[in-house]
């Protein structure tokens, strides 16, 4: 039998094979056998008796999980097998988190790493807590643009929205104990950008390929979809004038409503976790 996803084979024991024990319990569980060649065949091991004490001790000391280590016999060559059970938390091996990919070892960094942990931990990017920033660094023109598009909605009523910013909050479920969910702070804090860097937005203007002009546009969430509403009406599409009697009627090519939908559902759909600013072409 070749390597695959739930199969290891090693000819003997290096306390490196640690790590594919906690790629294996990060995935889909998996053996490792020890004393056998890559494609399988039994080569048999002499330090049998030793590595049965050892390698149980070593995974729980090392990665903190208990697995199954079996001593196996064939044609009177013994080898090791390591039983790996998937586990439901993140497994790691001295803060390196590995993960079992094919026949691969893959250690996870990054937004693979982030990923991997909201997964495991079931808690969404968004809802993490957000350290030394309190509902006194919030911005109250984006509070503002909340309850103006709330009101006009009909999302919510006005009875509703007469509250203070810090009850508006807790109402919206972004607050933790009193400490601001990442959600709340994209949304109402005015430089998201010391949070996740490439939280802004950048809108051009194309020929072809070639951009003519661009602009960018920092600020909260709230305060980028208001700003870019504006800025596509200001600058970027173009109106069908005609007259009504004495009176110059501009038409837009698309409905400011729509216009609001789209912008407002994009920023909010964004993968902000990918640290790229949004564009709108």
């Amino acid at each position: 039998m070749v390597e695959n996803q739930n199969v290891e084979w090693k000819e003997s024991w290096r306390d490196e094979y640690l790590k594919w024990i906690c790629g294996f319990a990060n995935a889909q569980g998996g053996h490792i056998y020890i004393g056998t060649k890559d494609d399988g065949t039994i080569i048999g091991i002499e330090n049998s008796k030793k590595l049965l004490e050892d390698i149980p001790n070593k995974i729980q000391n090392k990665l903190g999980i208990v697995a199954d280590v079996n001593l196996l016999e064939t044609d009177g060559l013994e080898y090791i097998e390591i039983i790996v059970e998937p586990w439901a938390f993140p497994v790691n091996y001295n803060g390196e988190y590995h993960y079992r990919s094919g026949s691969t070892k893959q250690q996870l960094r990054g937004n693979a790493l982030t990923n991997f942990l909201m997964k495991k931990t079931k808690m969404k990017w968004d809802a993490a807590v957000v350290p030394n920033l309190s509902t006194a660094n919030l911005d109250q023109e984006s509070f503002d643009i909340f309850r103006r598009e709330a009101l006009r909605s009909g999302r919510m009523e006005k009875q509703d929205l007469e509250i203070s910013n810090e009850e508006l909050l807790e109402k919206l479920d972004l607050l933790v104990e009193g400490r601001l969910k990442r959600a709340g702070a994209l949304c109402f804090y005015r430089m998201p950008e010391k949070i996740i860097s490439g939280c802004y937005v950048k809108i051009g203007k194309f020929e072809g390929s070639e951009l003519l002009y661009q602009d960018e546009i920092h600020g909260s969430l709230l305060i980028m979809a208001d700003r870019v509403i504006d800025l596509i009406y200001l600058k970027y599409l173009k109106a069908a004038v005609s007259y009504y009697k004495e009176t110059r009627v501009e038409t837009y090519p698309f409905a400011r409503d729509a216009i609001r939908e789209a912008v407002f559902n994009a920023l909010i759909h964004c993968n902000w976790a990918d640290h790229v600013p949004f564009r709108f072409a």
